[in-house]
Parts: C-alpha cells; structure tokens; sequence
C-alpha cells in the first residue's frame, strides 16, 4: 500500500496475468472474482447502459442484440446480460472472448448449455469476428494495460461496435485500495484476489486518464461520457450516433 502512488496509473503486475497455474486454481480465482463483483455491484452500471439503450430504442427488435464481452472471465457478466435480456424480451447473441484459456472452459462450466453464448479464447487485437456486434462491453479489463494498449482498445471498439460500447472500470484512489486489502482477508478470498486486487485499483484511472486516452485514440470531445459509480467504478459509455 505504502508504495502506490495514486497519482499515476501503476505498473506492477498482476499475479493473474503472470503466474502459470492449473484450471483449478484460476477457476478458483475467477468465483471469487465473481463473489467479488456481486458484492461491489460490479454489473450495474453495464445493464445500466443496456436499459439506456432499450429507452432510447435503440435496441433492435427484428433480430437478436449482438453482444460482445472482452475478458469475459468467468462469465459472470454475460449471464447477468442474459438475465437482462430476458427481464425485457430482448433477443440477444452472446459472445465472450478472454486471453486465458482456462476463462473459456470455466466459463461454460458456469453457464446453462442453451443459453445463446459463445465462449472464445484468443488476443482482442487479433480476433477477427465472422460477424460484426452490435455492443462491445468489457469490465475490469483496461486497467490491466498500458497507456498506448488502452488507446488501442478505444479504437478497436470503434471500429468494431455498430451501435456503441462500454468501459467498466476501477477508480483509482486510495481509500477502495485499503478496504479491499482489508476485506478480502477477512472474506478469505483467493490468494490471487487479495494480492491483486489493490494492485487493480492502483493501476486504475481518474477521470483526467480517460479524458487524456479518449483524446490519444482520436474520439471527439463530448463524443464518449465519463460517469463515476458507487462504490468507486469509474466507467466510459460511447453511443454511436
């Protein structure tokens, strides 16, 4: 804790994208992640956005809603989109795409056989869809890259979000940091959470960082808004017009 400087993003790695571990250990790691997020109210500010977009009626309805989630992990976003998509009787097609290839088979394992997802394993910058999607999402994904990898990011979602795409992400800042290293001991979570957890939020954002790296990636101003969520996300929505 005494070394971050929530000044600037941090560099340090993460034990998850730096240990080699067996499928029991990282599917481990990704429950807790997903204990994680049910208890911070992870998913909200996501459907959030979708009921947005279903106000606005801008979600079609003479086919399904083409949704992709970069770093799905455990898949635990896709299945509350889902739940989403059947609360409005919404068509949806899902896919989630995740570096580790643990993510892919953890995440089928998690989810019903006929729920419409489709779990991919591969590098977001070389994965080349048959069909393009309507949204892009992604969660606690950008904090895990530098500078110039999350400009990158902003214009891959560009290019490959017809409707538009949404950033959920960290808040850097000291006080999320201290309680977390605090409560995942208590709760006993994996050793993988409580080691990366603060790292996570030292090398998340302020609002500055987005405004800078939307800027970097050629976005016009006003063009993507920027709204902070309780408890500490800090999280990036784009509408196409």
């Amino acid at each position: 804790m005494a070394s971050f400087d929530f000044s600037r993003r941090a560099t340090m790695p993460e034990l998850m994208d730096t240990e080699r571990c067996d499928f029991a250990t990282f599917q481990g790691c990704l429950q807790d992640l997903a204990r994680v997020n049910r208890l911070t109210l992870a998913y909200r500010p996501t459907l959030g956005f979708l009921d947005g977009l279903a106000a606005s009626g801008r979600v079609p309805r003479e086919r399904p809603l083409r949704i992709l989630d970069v770093a799905s992990g455990h898949g635990d976003m896709l299945r509350q989109i889902l739940a989403w998509a059947e609360r409005r009787q919404v068509a949806v097609d899902l896919v989630g795409l995740d570096l580790n290839p643990w993510s892919a088979r953890a995440a089928r394992e998690a989810t019903p056989a006929a729920a419409p997802v489709a779990w991919h394993t591969g590098d977001v910058f070389a994965y080349r869809p048959e069909r393009g999607f309507d949204l892009v999402v992604s969660s606690l994904f950008t904090h895990h890259l530098d500078d110039a990898s999350v400009v990158r990011f902003l214009q891959w979602l560009e290019e490959q979000a017809a409707i538009g795409w949404f950033v959920n992400d960290l808040h850097r800042h000291s006080l999320p940091c201290r309680f977390f290293a605090a409560a995942s001991r208590a709760l006993r979570l994996h050793h993988f959470v409580q080691n990366d957890g603060p790292i996570s939020i030292a090398r998340s954002f302020v609002t500055e960082d987005w405004r800078r790296l939307l800027d970097r990636a050629g976005l016009p101003a006003g063009s993507a808004s920027i709204a902070w969520w309780m408890p500490f996300r800090l999280c990036v929505a784009r509408v196409k017009p």
